[in-house]
Parts: structure tokens; sequence; C-alpha cells
């Protein structure tokens, strides 16, 4: 850790995603995987549900109520991200120590070559649908950088969830294993 004194909150935070109650969510990597999966699919949803309310014409008052009841799943599931790596992308830099430091740097990295390559797909497709139909950019390019906004915001969660590592077996359960 650092030097930095760690406040109040930065403890407080820090017992909370060293929960050891939550660690049967995402005990092994198969439950990572599932989170991630989960959290995934619910964000596309509540995008396309909200490029739904933006685009549709007519009444889109569900398409609202739809996202509001989507983000507690969600939530939940950002949750089990975050207790998964252990707040690695939560907690304050005084908070973690030099290795997780470093896996924060790397995560941060890998998800935003992610992203740049996403955001590039998405210039290409405007251009490529707008050169077919001259209305299409004006009418899909906020959707898509959107959907590309969303997808740089949530990354770093989603490429932590699916590198996190199994916890270290207990001593005591590595004994009664070899017996």
């Amino acid at each position: 850790m650092t030097t930095t004194r760690m406040t109040r909150y930065d403890r407080s935070m820090l017992r909370l995603m060293n929960d050891p109650r939550q660690r049967e969510l995402h005990a092994t990597v198969a439950r990572r995987r599932l989170a991630v999966a989960a959290h995934a699919a619910l964000t596309v949803a509540i995008a396309a549900l909200f490029g739904y309310f933006c685009l549709s014409r007519g009444e889109a008052m569900w398409s609202a109520l739809a996202m509001a009841v989507l983000m507690l799943p969600w939530m939940v599931a950002q949750g089990v991200i975050n207790s998964a790596t252990r707040g690695l992308l939560e907690l304050r830099t005084r908070a973690l120590d030099e290795r997780q430091v470093a896996e924060r740097n790397r995560v941060l990295a890998r998800s935003y070559r992610i992203t740049l390559c996403l955001l590039v797909l998405a210039v290409i497709g405007l251009f490529v649908v707008g050169g077919a139909d001259g209305d299409a950019l004006r009418t899909y390019a906020v959707s898509a950088l959107a959907a590309v906004l969303v997808a740089h915001f949530v990354m770093p969660s989603w490429v932590a969830g699916l590198t996190a590592q199994d916890e270290p077996a207990e001593p005591a359960e590595d004994e009664a294993a070899l017996l």
C-alpha cells in the first residue's frame, strides 16, 4: 500500500470489497464469467431500450419503465464483479497494494484498447450506412456513439471480472485435499 493514510471511507470500502460472505457468488471462474455475461446482457438490453426510447416516434414510456426495472439486477451483477475483483477498480489507489495497482493498469490498458476497436468499428459502420442512406448518419450517430460510451464505461469491469484469479486455498483445505 502507499504511504498515504487511508480514510474511514477507504477502510469501509476495503472491508466491503473483501467481505468473505460474498465469495460464494464469485468463487469459481465459471461464476465470474456468468456474472460478467449477465452484466453484459443487461447492459445491452438497457442500451437497446434507451435507443428505442430515443428513436421511437410513438409512446415509449414502457421502455423507460423496463430500463428502470433492469437497473436493479444490473447493479447486483456489477456488485458481484466488484467483489470478485476485490474492488480493483472501485478502491482508491492508496487502498491497493503494488500488485493490485499493476493489475488495475493492465485491466485499464486492455479495456481501453478494446473500446478503441469498438469506436473504430462504430465510425466505419456509420460511414458505410451513411453512404448507403444519407439519413442514417443523422438518425443513428447519437445511438451508436452512446453505445460505445457505455461500452467504454463498463469494459474495465468486464475485463477485470474475466481476468480475475481464483482465491488461494486456505492451508487447512490444502492439507485435507492431500489426505
